[in-house]
């Protein structure tokens, strides 16, 4: 379980404060995917950064029981002069998995090829993703933080990176950025609209899905 008791974050732009999140108290339950929806600048990849705890916040705090993902597709903390085989045992090491088992698990789905070992920072954004999401689904997480990193590669490889983040639903949690709704449908269980520095959680995804578009001034697709 996520809680965020009484959050707040702020941002000092040009000599501006800039409000992300205002005294926020909201709770994401364990063992569920919950799609995190609001517009462009609303405060998503902070808040998915505050849950990881490599962004402080401003006031307030964030509990967190079992362990979390650092945000999936976010390849930020590799290391560009070692390799992508590299950067996979460095990760195993940290959090105290089977380094042999993971850099297979990885070099199998991420497809790189000869690239996994090759130094990580002549990468692509695409292969940084792809590196990045097959370290991250490797680990067993009770929550992963995924942020449109399935829409990384062809067709192909897309259905393969959703078919394994359900695999890993069935024993885990997550939080989903995604600004595609049919995604989210297909991925997610319950919502949160963040607008205007405020959560509102919704255990249905459909209310979740109509809040996120009237703010958007969006007409809902009828079938």
């Amino acid at each position: 379980m996520i809680s965020l008791e009484h959050v707040s974050k702020h941002f000092y732009m040009r000599g501006y404060r800039k409000t992300v999140l205002k005294n926020v108290n909201a709770t994401f339950p364990s063992g569920k995917a919950v799609a995190l929806l609001g517009r462009n600048g609303a405060g998503k990849s902070t808040l998915m950064k505050l849950i990881a705890g490599t962004v402080n916040p401003s006031a307030g705090r964030v509990k967190i029981s079992g362990t979390v993902s650092w945000p999936v597709g976010f390849a930020g903390s590799f290391h560009p002069e070692l390799t992508g085989a590299q950067n996979t045992r460095f990760l195993a090491r940290i959090y105290g998995t089977d380094a042999d088992e993971l850099v297979d698990f990885v070099a199998d789905f991420s497809e790189l090829g000869r690239s996994f070992h090759q130094r990580f920072g002549g990468y692509s954004s695409g292969m940084k993703s792809r590196l990045a999401f097959g370290a991250s689904m490797g680990i067993d997480f009770d929550t992963y933080l995924v942020d449109e990193v399935t829409a990384v590669g062809d067709q192909a490889f897309k259905q393969k990176s959703q078919a394994l983040f359900k695999t890993r639903m069935r024993q885990s949690g997550a939080i989903v950025v995604s600004h595609s709704m049919p995604q989210i449908r297909d991925m997610c269980d319950a919502g949160a609209v963040l607008e205007g520095g405020n959560i509102v959680y919704y255990n249905d995804i459909e209310s979740a899905i109509a809040h996120h578009l009237h703010n958007m001034n969006v007409t809902p697709a009828t079938n």
